[in-house]
């Protein structure tokens, strides 16, 4: 396979996987993402605003994460997220620090 359809394919891909969650299931929490998954949709966001770093093209967290969930984050946090339990919060701590924190 040539680099332009692994390109290709690895876009659709994305793609697929950004309406998965986005589209389909809204439901599923970020923090549980995280807590399971060891990456959210901000995750995602962020990796899309560090491509985009790496090819010189300056991009904002917000930005990303604007062009990831399709309007601003408050907006869709408002509308799509629930506010965490005291477990989910610590689980998130713990698998923030192991994949995020110190990864970088």
């Amino acid at each position: 396979m040539d680099d332009a359809t692994r390109t290709e394919l690895e876009a659709a891909a994305f793609r697929r996987l950004r309406q998965h969650l986005m589209q389909d299931r809204p439901d599923v929490q970020n923090i549980d993402l995280m807590n399971m998954a060891g990456f959210c949709r901000n995750c995602l966001s962020r990796w899309y605003q560090e491509a985009a770093a790496e090819r010189g093209i300056e991009m904002g967290k917000e930005d990303a994460r604007e062009i990831f969930y399709g309007m601003p984050y408050d907006q869709w946090k408002a509308q799509s997220q629930t506010d965490a339990t005291p477990d989910q919060q610590a689980a998130f701590e713990k698998s923030f620090k192991e994949n995020v924190t110190d990864k970088g």
